[in-house]
């Protein structure tokens, strides 16, 4: 079932809220707490398909400057939330990094206490001019 995301659980927009925040200021914590640890990432531009595991891409977050200590302009918002069922969920998104635009599909699944994102779809819709 489609929902907007006032309509979503209270976890799960919590849990995407936790991915906004990971991204934004480069907190692997986070990024650890809201990816189940066999979770992996996906883009398929350029004819290929691209695979990471969570440990790599948590790996590239380490290593990049927060955006939120360079001041950079903070674009994140969900564009859909649609409900397996109870306990299964994609989200998609758009989030700006850097000067980068994406929109991420976010898959989740629910534990039986949090929301986890078990793997991300993602793609990268525009470079964006210098703010």
């Amino acid at each position: 079932m489609a929902l907007d995301a006032t309509h979503a659980p209270a976890g799960l927009t919590q849990a995407v809220t936790r991915y906004f925040d990971a991204l934004y200021y480069c907190d692997t914590d986070l990024l650890q707490r809201v990816f189940h640890p066999a979770a992996s990432l996906f883009d398929a531009d350029d004819g290929r398909i691209f695979a990471d595991p969570i440990s790599c891409y948590s790996d590239t977050i380490l290593r990049r400057s927060p955006p939120a200590s360079l001041n950079a302009p903070r674009e994140d918002e969900v564009l859909f939330v649609d409900m397996l069922s109870d306990a299964a969920a994609t989200v998609k998104v758009r989030v700006r990094i850097h000067n980068n635009r994406f929109s991420d599909h976010l898959m989740f699944a629910h534990d039986g206490s949090e929301w986890r994102i078990v793997a991300k779809l993602w793609h990268l819709d525009e470079v964006a001019a210098d703010s």
